[in-house]
């Protein structure tokens, strides 16, 4: 399955977030399963909540219309527009640790993070 889209309304010149070696790899396991439905792509977001404020989206999803398309490390990605000034240099990493498991989000903007890791506020 290819993840690269053809649409010619894709931005690869600057992406908002990256991804280390080991979410790329966690990402593509996901994606290569033969069931995966050929028109979603992997969205990175935010939504109201958590203990500091703000949430990170991190699921597959279709595309909508206030979506950008961008093709970072080979992996097509969906971002609403208006949450990319809460993203813009963040780092999305994949750990396998004895203390934890799951998608890490290292994100620059954020003031205030919870325990978990997975809300903030900017």
């Amino acid at each position: 399955m290819s993840f690269v889209s053809t649409d010619t309304e894709t931005n690869t010149a600057t992406a908002p977030v990256k991804f280390t070696v080991g979410a790329i790899k966690e990402i593509n396991k996901l994606v290569s399963a033969d069931d995966f439905p050929v028109n979603q792509a992997l969205r990175v977001g935010v939504k109201g909540g958590g203990c500091s404020g703000m949430t990170y989206v991190l699921g597959f999803d279709e595309k909508t219309g206030d979506d950008e398309e961008f093709i970072i490390d080979g992996i097509r990605v969906y971002m609403n527009k208006s949450h990319q000034m809460y993203l813009f240099g963040m780092q999305i990493d994949f750990q396998q640790g004895l203390n934890s498991r799951g998608f890490i989000f290292e994100n620059p903007n954020a003031t205030k993070t919870c325990g978990c890791g997975s809300s903030f506020s900017s």
